[in-house]
């Protein structure tokens, strides 16, 4: 129930008016504009990291019907109707097929608090109303969106809403920046003393390495041998990720006929198509206790890496940021310890290596073996330590800033239907989310 005295109001009684896009797709482009589509909407956002590009040519043509404006939302009509997106200040793209532009004139809704005016309750009670459900596809026709039907809070609510939840949804998208920032450190560090051999080309030369002090200079030789992967540092042997592992085993799943190893919920459970995500800090199920004391499921400690083994995600790798169990498409690497940051970087860099061993018609698959052969130099225990001691930091930094971006995420989608309907005052929400940002 909204606050007494806010208008109840049709989308287009609001000022706020739909542009279709050009239902045709562009040609693609090694550089230009970014072609958003239906894959690029994701909780709220533009993620822009697999975004097709088109020239500056069909940029233009393909923005004469609908052109994004900074706070303009992107709606997908099907595949995942309802789903929107804001348009960020200094973003130009062009529309992709079936996604459509909801655009505030800012008479009756401030143009950055559209956003979360098609996140609320009431935004999906309408979705529910209007869907045109397929055979293959849902989906939402043009002509009815305007007629949603949703509370308008008066303009200063609105603006102190969109102030208050986009400061906690800035904050989780500089996370998820600093994330990228920090593991892109760690995979250079990893490259320069792994791949590249830096060092050892550094003291060859009669150079210090870089960014690295004498007695970790000291660990690295002088020289290089051959070996079948190429010339590899003197000393150091060729060798699988299994001989970097404490232990390599596959997860598993229990009975779903027994109620009992569901219920309750004690143990986080996850599955491979969770493993797209680099980091893991919670998953979406979980399983009893006695669930996994009667199934092959077993408990994997804090930074272990997991190998996705079956499907869309095979091959893929995830970093565990909490102890959890998995289903048996997820294959677990234990580390050494001092190997726990090399084994994440190499098994998260070798994707390609995998999706070439895949075997399976119906579905891609690897198997444990496939995962604990990963060929690699395997340095001595005193640079994997030394490595880990390096980066382990940053990539405990990541998980960090995923714990905290999680936290700030469920404040937002539990202040973001109390601010629409005016059960939460606005000063009781800033303190709550001061709270949570200091």
């Amino acid at each position: 129930m909204a606050c007494d005295g806010w208008p109840t109001l049709l989308l287009r009684e609001s000022g706020v008016s739909l542009l279709d896009c050009e239902h045709r797709t562009p040609p693609a482009s090694d550089g230009g504009y970014p072609y958003i589509a239906i894959p690029q909407i994701k909780q709220g956002r533009l993620d822009l990291a697999e975004v097709r590009r088109i020239t500056p040519e069909h940029y233009v043509d393909w923005t004469r019907k609908a052109k994004p404006q900074p706070y303009d939302v992107i709606l997908s009509r099907r595949c995942n109707p309802g789903e929107t997106a804001f348009v960020p200040p200094g973003l130009e793209c062009a529309l992709g097929q079936n996604l459509v532009l909801l655009r505030a004139d800012g008479t009756k809704v401030f143009p950055p608090f559209l956003r979360w005016l098609v996140r609320g309750p009431e935004w999906w009670e309408q979705i529910g109303n209007f869907i045109n459900v397929g055979a293959v596809f849902d989906s939402l026709k043009c002509a009815d969106i305007p007629n949603f039907r949703l509370t308008i809070p008066p303009l200063p609510q609105q603006r102190a809403t969109a102030r208050i939840l986009g400061t906690l949804d800035d904050k989780i998208e500089l996370n998820r920046r600093m994330n990228e920032t920090l593991e892109a450190i760690a995979r250079a560090i990893f490259k320069s003393w792994f791949v590249d051999f830096d060092p050892v080309r550094a003291k060859m030369a009669g150079r210090k390495p870089e960014g690295m002090d004498a007695a970790t200079a000291k660990l690295f030789p002088d020289g290089f041998e051959d070996s079948e992967l190429g010339p590899i540092p003197r000393g150091w042997r060729v060798g699988q990720v299994r001989d970097t592992c404490e232990k390599i085993e596959n997860g598993g799943t229990p009975s779903r006929h027994v109620e009992a190893y569901w219920e309750p919920p004690e143990v986080p459970w996850l599955t491979s198509g969770e493993v797209r995500d680099r980091f893991v800090v919670r998953t979406e199920n979980f399983i009893s206790n006695r669930g996994l004391q009667n199934s092959s499921a077993k408990k994997w400690p804090r930074f272990t890496s997991v190998v996705a083994l079956y499907g869309a995600t095979a091959g893929y790798a995830t970093l565990l940021g909490a102890e959890l169990c998995a289903n048996q498409a997820c294959c677990a690497l234990v580390p050494l310890l001092e190997a726990t940051s090399f084994n994440f970087l190499l098994v998260s860099s070798s994707l390609g290596h995998f999706q070439q061993q895949t075997r399976g018609s119906a579905q891609q698959n690897l198997s444990q073996s496939i995962v604990a052969d990963l060929p690699t130099v395997v340095p001595p225990k005193s640079v994997l330590g030394a490595f880990d001691r390096r980066v382990r930091e940053l990539l405990s930094r990541c998980l960090q800033n995923l714990h905290e971006s999680f936290t700030l995420a469920a404040l937002r989608d539990a202040l973001l239907p109390k601010l629409l309907s005016g059960k939460l005052r606005v000063p009781d929400a800033e303190r709550i989310a001061g709270r949570c940002l200091r």
